[in-house]
């Protein structure tokens, strides 16, 4: 498969990477540093393997994709500023999953999240993406605020999932790019229907 190019950095002084072995221990200092998120969605830290799990863990055969990205901003000292982890082709061809998405919390609040995402959205599309998918937690306001302004729909929600320490209820979020649809979408991916049962 040929390589595609990463996202484009929006920020000056910040330059992208794609995380690989030997780079567990510089996004696991990233983890440590910025709990937040980590808090709002399990009710705990990020644990000591959660980096090396971001980098290495696939996804099971119920989720047909065609490869994962874990891309992220590095500032001038080398060190992590934000991640995207990205599933490219999930369920069906030309649907962008964004597994996690993660800015530095000294950076909230500035318009980088903003910024950076747009990167991230631009660099699906040039690649071929239709749709972007994620999934939220509920009641995590700040993240369905973002989500929200950002032009994405719910379609479903998923409920009794298990995360860390909570039982979450998650949306699962679409946004169709350039002159694609909603609609469009479904018709592709039955599970994400709004009649659909809950499923994980």
């Amino acid at each position: 498969m040929p390589t595609i190019a990463l996202p484009v950095s929006p920020i000056d002084g910040l330059h992208t990477i794609e995380f690989g072995a030997g780079d567990e221990p510089l996004l696991q200092r990233f983890f440590d540093a910025n709990p937040f998120y980590f808090l709002a969605i399990t009710g705990e830290p990020a644990g000591p393997t959660d980096a090396h799990e971001g980098i290495h863990d696939q996804l099971p055969p119920s989720f047909p994709h065609t490869r994962k990205r874990v891309v992220g901003y590095l500032g001038a000292d080398g060190e992590v500023v934000a991640l995207a982890n990205v599933i490219v082709d999930l369920f069906v061809a030309d649907v962008w999953h964004i597994g996690t998405f993660i800015v530095a919390t000294a950076r909230h609040g500035s318009g980088d999240a903003q910024l950076l995402y747009r990167s991230v959205e631009d660099w699906a599309r040039a690649n071929g993406a239709r749709w972007m998918r994620l999934n939220v937690v509920v009641g995590h306001v700040r993240a369905e605020r973002f989500w929200w302004s950002r032009g994405y729909m719910q379609t479903s929600d998923r409920k009794g999932i298990v995360m860390g320490k909570r039982t979450n209820t998650l949306r699962v979020m679409i946004k169709p790019l350039a002159d694609n649809t909603l609609d469009a979408y479904l018709a592709l991916v039955e599970r994400d229907r709004p009649e659909q049962p809950t499923a994980r």
